[in-house]
């Protein structure tokens, strides 16, 4: 449900003065379609409401009978993350501290949509993008990350859940140098719009970033993707969730490490820390260049898309990861 990589789009600027990636879905699933589907392959839910709750890069999803959440790929790219989610999410759920999508039902192809999708159950709360939640109020909601973080990345849990057969950082979320490269191009369009003024100490980032090699520990089973719209909370500021796990991978801890300082700062992000355990200055910068970088492409996303509270969470989140860094 984000922007996600750039991955092969084109990257050149468009819409009310930003930018023109091509957001646009290679498979377009309006809900009456949904429906169709749904109910085809689930009779138990045919004539159900399907009511919108989502679009990203790379899923539409959908509320069905108020109780069930469905995706359905956007694009050919995502289909190898929505297979991933069918066969390892049921294998790890009940070893996480917080919940995470299920699927339940698992449609096939067919003549109408040619990919497979899926469903699971509806999780209580909504992203901590879109929240509002001010910095001060977040200190729950990271410690519950941090735990969150400290179980999934239990060296035990890849065997446990069986997941030997995953990826190893497909997207090369760890590489910082290319992580680095790749926040100076989208940060030099945000200030050509007028969206981000550039800040010494992200350029200080980027060149740290650039300095460092690849990592060279054993990678842990990671979420991939996890930044300000993959946490769900509550109004009270809980965490209740964990989503979108379609780039769930073997990697580097320091990928999902990111949302420390992309989504949090000051206490919070020192109780998400704290909870977690000892993070080196190498996966420190590894982890603020990934949340640089994502809360740019982020930015650039709402942007392009009329999304303001996103927009302002990300470019927040462009001040948090620098923040500290010395």
């Amino acid at each position: 449900m984000t922007a996600e990589d750039p991955r092969s789009e084109p990257a050149a600027p468009g819409g009310p003065g930003l930018a023109p990636r091509n957001w646009a879905p290679e498979q377009l699933v309006p809900a009456g379609l949904a429906a169709e589907l749904i109910g085809r392959q689930f009779p138990r839910l045919a004539g159900a409401p399907v009511e919108p709750l989502a679009t990203g890069w790379d899923n539409t999803v959908y509320v069905v009978a108020g109780q069930w959440v469905f995706r359905f790929p956007r694009r050919a790219m995502a289909l190898p993350g929505i297979e991933r989610e069918i066969e390892v999410l049921p294998r790890i759920a009940a070893h996480l501290p917080l919940p995470i999508p299920v699927p339940e039902f698992v449609g096939a192809p067919c003549d109408q949509y040619p990919w497979p999708f899926w469903g699971g159950r509806l999780l209580r709360g909504g992203e901590l993008a879109e929240s509002g939640l001010a910095d001060d109020s977040r200190g729950d909601a990271a410690a519950a990350v941090g735990r969150f973080l400290r179980a999934l990345h239990d060296p035990g849990l890849v065997d446990e859940a069986g997941a030997r057969q995953l990826p190893v950082d497909p997207m090369g979320r760890a590489d910082a140098g290319k992580r680095a490269h790749m926040s100076r191009e989208v940060l030099s369009r945000l200030a050509d719009l007028g969206a981000w003024k550039p800040r010494t100490a992200a350029e200080r980032l980027i060149r740290d970033a650039e300095l460092l090699g690849p990592p060279d520990g054993t990678p842990a089973l990671a979420h991939g993707d996890l930044h300000i719209r993959h946490l769900l909370v509550d109004r009270d500021g809980q965490a209740c969730g964990v989503i979108d796990w379609g780039d769930v991978c073997l990697a580097d801890p320091a990928i999902d490490l990111s949302i420390a300082y992309g989504a949090f700062d000051g206490p919070a992000r020192a109780a998400l820390l704290a909870a977690y355990g000892p993070v080196s200055a190498e996966s420190e910068i590894r982890a603020r260049i990934l949340a640089l970088f994502l809360c740019a492409v982020l930015a650039e996303y709402a942007a392009a898309e009329n999304r303001p509270h996103l927009l302002r969470e990300a470019l927040t989140g462009l001040n948090r990861a620098v923040a500290g860094h010395s």
